[in-house]
C-alpha cells in the first residue's frame, strides 16, 4: 500500500485549492493508499517566523516531520501568488525542511547529504496566468524553486507537476474538469 501525504499550501481552508486536495485524496484512498494530509493554515507558523529555524519546534512542526518521514510519496498544492507560492508556505518550507531532518552538511564536503531519498512529490498548483505564458515566458518559477531547489536538495525526485488553471476566468464546467482530473491523478498515482 502507497503512503501518500498531500500537503495544502494556501493559506484559506476554503480555497480551490482544497477541494482539489479532497478530490485527489479521495481518488488515492479508493485506489487503496493510505492517506494523511496537511493544512498549512492549520498549523501556527507564525510563531516561528522569526526565529529562523533556530527556536524550539513545536508539535506542529515535529508532527509534519514525522507523517513527510511516514509518507512514500508527497503531493503538494499552492497557489501562484506573484510567479511564487503564498508567504505562510515558503513558512512551512523553512521550518519544516531543516538541516538534520532533510539534508546535512558535513566537514570539507562542500554538497549536502539528502536525507530523504526515495520518497517522490507531485506538484499541483493553480494559478490565474495563462499556462503558456506562465511555463515558457515566466519559467515556472514556483516549480523550479520547489523542485529543485526545496526538492531535490532533500532528496526528494518529483514525478509530475499539474498546472490548473487560469482559475479565475474559469467556468463552473471548467472548475468540475479539474477537479476530476485531480481526482483521476490520484487513483493514477497511488
Amino acid at each position: 500500500m502507497k503512503k501518500i501525504l498531500a500537503i495544502n499550501g494556501h493559506p484559506n481552508k476554503n480555497s480551490f485549492n482544497s477541494a482539489l486536495l479532497e478530490n485527489y485524496v479521495r481518488g488515492a484512498q479508493e485506489s487503496g493508499a493510505e492517506v494523511r494530509t496537511i493544512h498549512v493554515t492549520d498549523m501556527a507558523l507564525e510563531n516561528y517566523l522569526r526565529c529562523c529555524g533556530r527556536g524550539p519546534i513545536g508539535d506542529d512542526i515535529k508532527n509534519a516531520q514525522a507523517d513527510i518521514s511516514w509518507a512514500d510519496h508527497l503531493v503538494f498544492f499552492h497557489p501562484v501568488w506573484w510567479a511564487s507560492f503564498p508567504a505562510l508556505f515558503k513558512i512551512f518550507v523553512d521550518m519544516i525542511f531543516t538541516p538534520g531532518f532533510a539534508y546535512k552538511f558535513t566537514p570539507k564536503n562542500p554538497f549536502q547529504k539528502k536525507l530523504l531519498k526515495g520518497k517522490t512529490a507531485h506538484i499541483i498548483l493553480t494559478l490565474n496566468t495563462p499556462l503558456l505564458v506562465y511555463r515558457f515566458v515566466f519559467g515556472s518559477p514556483s516549480v523550479r524553486q520547489l523542485k529543485d531547489r526545496v526538492l531535490g536538495f532533500c532528496g526528494i525526485k518529483t514525478s509530475c507537476v499539474t498546472y490548473v488553471g487560469p482559475i479565475i476566468d474559469s467556468t463552473e464546467d471548467q472548475r468540475k474538469k479539474f477537479l476530476n482530473k485531480v481526482y483521476l491523478l490520484g487513483k493514477k498515482l497511488a
